[in-house]
């Protein structure tokens, strides 16, 4: 019995592992959300390959075909996350200025529509220095609990909506070209603004939460995609410094996520420091990074950390940068190439393509 469990654990973490590797292109759900559970799959990958081992029965080599298959599985997956862990290499260094006048500290929360605990997320947010909170799945209701930041918050660029798709972007500092914009979908929206620091340096933010692969949302990928594609590209015309954030609804180290990176050249905090799993918030085990923060070259990061449980599904996340234009001689940004311009290309096409259709059938 023990010997059969290892032996179907063993399968199904091969399975996991070469579906996505098989199809890196496919945008089904079922395969692109198989990017999400990397870590959980070699977690399973390890305990199936301690089975295999400890109950091989006989010397025959045939034996060590499955124990060699999933530890290799196990390899895959340890190549995807490893930059998120602490034995890599940091892509952001640590802050060297301590000039408050040149700090943007951030709080992403996605809220959960349906959570009716808002004076959790307002502690939590009163409880933090944050200059800029963007909450994420905000209908009317949420928009006015939220009237309670205008205190210390008073610019807001906000668009309520029943579908969960809803944004409330709240700012202690003015918002210039302030708008909500509808990149791929008609029911999907995201916000952009400036923002100018107390030391006049201005930040070009861009706050997103493009639809999930799910069946509940959306058969495929596409969409999620095209998102993080367009915004990447409008990121590589954006002249000083800049911040994409939000619930992307995307692991940090899938393809997509990487080819965002190639396209903007904006780095990722979290290498080197650790995964930040945000969802799902109560099961600590199975929490994965769905919720992000990007930023330019001439920002160090200040501090990184999640904030406490606030009846939602995902963890609220706190980044404090410091924007040292220093920085971008050291750090260095993901090199853009002619396969991610000709890969962004074909998701946008792809996504226009299913766009077109949606309207005409609606």
């Amino acid at each position: 019995m023990l010997r059969a469990g290892a032996q179907l654990l063993g399968v199904l973490v091969v399975v996991a592992t070469a579906l996505p590797l098989a199809l890196p292109r496919a945008r089904a759900w079922w395969i692109r959300l198989l990017d999400f559970p990397r870590l959980q799959i070699a977690v399973l990958g390890v305990v199936a390959c301690a089975g295999l081992l400890l109950t091989r029965e006989g010397g025959a080599g045939a034996s060590l075909a499955l124990p060699a298959l999933t530890a290799a599985a196990v390899a895959v997956q340890a190549a995807h996350v490893w930059r998120y862990t602490p034995l890599a290499p940091r892509e952001v260094q640590r802050a060297r200025s301590a000039d408050p006048a040149r700090r943007i500290a951030l709080v992403i929360a996605n809220v959960l529509q349906d959570n009716r605990n808002a004076e959790r997320l307002l502690r939590a947010v009163r409880a933090t220095d944050a200059s800029v909170v963007l909450c994420l799945e905000t209908d009317a209701w949420w928009c006015a609990q939220l009237d309670a930041l205008r205190a210390t918050h008073p610019y807001t660029l906000r668009h309520p909506l029943p579908n969960t798709y809803g944004m409330a972007l709240h700012s202690r500092w003015p918002l210039e070209d302030a708008h909500v914009a509808f990149l791929v979908q008609d029911d999907v929206p995201s916000v952009h603004a400036t923002l100018r620091l107390p030391s006049g340096v201005r930040v070009r933010l861009h706050g997103l939460h493009p639809r999930p692969p799910v069946p509940t949302e959306s058969d495929s990928s596409v969409h999620r995609d095209a998102e993080l594609v367009v915004v990447g590209k409008q990121v590589q015309d954006d002249e000083g410094p800049v911040i994409v954030c939000g619930d992307l609804n995307d692991v940090a180290w899938s393809r997509t996520t990487r080819l965002f990176q190639k396209l903007s050249g904006l780095l990722d905090p979290r290498k080197g420091r650790g995964f930040f799993g945000t969802f799902p918030a109560r099961r600590p085990l199975l929490r994965v990074p769905l919720d992000h923060v990007f930023h330019s070259p001439d920002f160090r990061l200040v501090e990184m950390r999640l904030l406490p449980d606030v009846g939602s599904d995902h963890l609220p996340v706190y980044v404090a940068l410091s924007h040292e234009p220093r920085a971008q001689r050291v750090q260095q940004a993901p090199e853009n190439d002619a396969a991610a311009e000709q890969e962004a290309r074909e998701t946008v096409a792809e996504a226009a393509s299913e766009r077109t259709q949606e309207r005409a059938g609606g």
